[in-house]
């Protein structure tokens, strides 16, 4: 055979090899790290996805096989607001240590926030409570005008904190290596439970608006660390106030800043006629008991974990959430271990009564103009369903 003949005969077969593996490296790039050319959709076979943890971002539930592209493999382990699909989520193994190792009925450190991030990867703990003299440097907050933010208000709240002086729950629960929260509803599904006492066992205890204590404290009662309202809803008879609770204020619109600054200089009371009810003309708490929340809670609640509509930054139709829902997203930042009592909406019982003290029925809240509460509730059930808050009335 000829020199030539050889090396032809070796070298075809290399040149074959070499094509065969170019064009599998080609097709495999193309595959994974390339866009698709338009109209030409790669297809890839799903079978099983392996269960979460807090880095992982899989979910146990099968994806359909066929046609998908990377981006709907992602998106199919969340929903519309960030949240895993399969809430079912484990803590990391550290944690699980950690908290094993604690005796029985101890609270837990960090807990309702290691869980949050568990299912909202987005989460971030650091949030403070109540506004302090340094709220102008809360870059989230500070574009937004009431309730989602306070821009236009900062001369008046720079007045007020300057008078209130304390922005905090106090010495003793700011001491706490652990706190135990719970958020105590309005609702009639708290008649006839006898919580009371179990629900004064929790470091605090947080209530809204006027409901009462007195005359139902066998259902719901008769501690009271603070008492979470706005204007229209603050208890309006003096005598009703609770000995040693902190009175927290949060604004929906620029007057209610004004009516604040008015209480807490023991003003007399003007300008109401941009109220939407009655409000109450003094508060019976000195200055050092006074807080106005975080309006950063309601934003929160309200465009990230709830998803309602923006409406650029404004005060619009079914766009707030319930105080009762900004006071959990508060505790969730705040608390180490969360529980709720007297939540819950159940339409199919519209002669229900709505509250736990009055007669006003269920079909009433259907009437609401600014609140969603199917949306809310579809929340509020993710947080039950992953374990991250305790709801004692079962009512979510």
């Amino acid at each position: 055979m000829k020199p030539a003949h050889k090396l032809l005969f070796v070298l075809c077969p290399m040149l074959v090899l070499g094509f065969i593996y170019y064009s599998s490296g080609k097709l495999h790039l193309y595959v994974w790290g390339q866009k698709p050319h338009k109209g030409v959709e790669p297809t890839v076979k799903v079978s099983k996805v392996t269960s979460v943890s807090v880095k992982t971002t899989v979910t146990k539930e099968p994806v359909v096989e066929g046609p998908v592209s990377v981006g709907r493999i992602v998106g199919s382990v969340f929903d519309k607001q960030g949240f895993l699909l399969n809430l079912d989520t484990k803590l990391p193994p550290e944690l699980v240590y950690k908290y094993g190792n604690l005796s029985e009925g101890a609270c837990k450190p960090g807990y309702a926030a290691a869980k949050m991030s568990a299912i909202y990867p987005k989460f971030s703990k650091p949030a403070s409570m109540f506004l302090d003299r340094n709220f102008k440097r809360l870059a989230k907050v500070t574009n937004y005008l009431p309730p989602f933010g306070f821009k236009t208000q900062e001369r008046i709240i720079d007045v007020i904190l300057t008078t209130t002086k304390n922005y905090g729950l106090g010495p003793d629960l700011d001491s706490l290596s652990c706190k135990r929260c719970i958020i105590v509803g309005n609702g009639g599904i708290l008649s006839n439970k006898s919580l009371g006492s179990r629900i004064d066992e929790y470091d605090v205890v947080i209530r809204l608006n006027e409901a009462p204590v007195s005359g139902y404290s066998r259902d719901v009662g008769t501690k009271t660390t603070l008492r979470i309202t706005y204007p229209e809803g603050a208890i309006q008879k003096p005598e009703r106030y609770e000995i040693d609770s902190l009175f927290v204020f949060s604004a929906f619109k620029p007057l209610d800043f004004k009516w604040l600054r008015q209480m807490v200089f023991r003003e007399k009371l003007q300008g109401t006629e941009g109220f939407w009810k009655s409000v109450a003309r003094t508060v019976p708490r000195q200055p050092s008991e006074i807080r106005i929340l975080n309006p950063y809670f309601i934003q929160e609640a309200a465009f990230q974990f709830i998803g309602l509509p923006q409406n650029n930054g404004l005060m619009g139709k079914g766009n707030i959430p319930t105080l009762g829902t900004v006071a959990i997203t508060m505790a969730l930042h705040n608390c180490d271990e969360v529980a709720v009592a007297g939540f819950g909406y159940d339409m199919n019982t519209p002669h229900a009564p709505l509250h736990y003290y009055e007669t006003v029925k269920m079909s009433a809240i259907k009437e609401s103009w600014t609140h969603n509460i199917s949306k809310e509730k579809e929340f509020l059930r993710k947080l039950v369903k992953a374990n991250i808050i305790t709801d004692l009335t079962n009512g979510i």
